[in-house]
């Protein structure tokens, strides 16, 4: 476990984008999920405001993590998600993680 990188995502639509977004982000599951390393890629969305996000992403290692951000789908979503919305991403690593 020490080795694995924790990455997450808060994403806020741009008003009246939502829809958009979410068939973004539907569209870098699968492709994600596939990728050799890939140990979680799941999407989330806050109860009490439907337009707000959070991408929940774990890889075995930085490897795996660094291969991810240089898929297809991974660019092709860092060329939209700016238009779409207001993210927050960060890189974690575990303090006390139960395995």
């Amino acid at each position: 476990m020490p080795d694995q990188v924790k990455m997450m995502a808060l994403l806020t639509s741009k008003p009246g984008r939502g829809d958009e977004l979410l068939g973004l982000l539907h569209g870098m599951a699968n492709g994600s999920r596939a990728e050799p390393g890939n140990l979680r890629w799941d999407i989330w969305q806050d109860r009490s405001n439907r337009d707000r996000f959070v991408l929940d992403e774990l890889y075995e290692d930085e490897t795996a993590a660094q291969q991810h951000r240089e898929t297809a789908h991974y660019k092709a979503y860092l060329a939209r998600i700016g238009d779409l919305a207001d993210r927050t991403a960060v890189v974690l690593d575990p303090v006390q993680v139960e395995a």
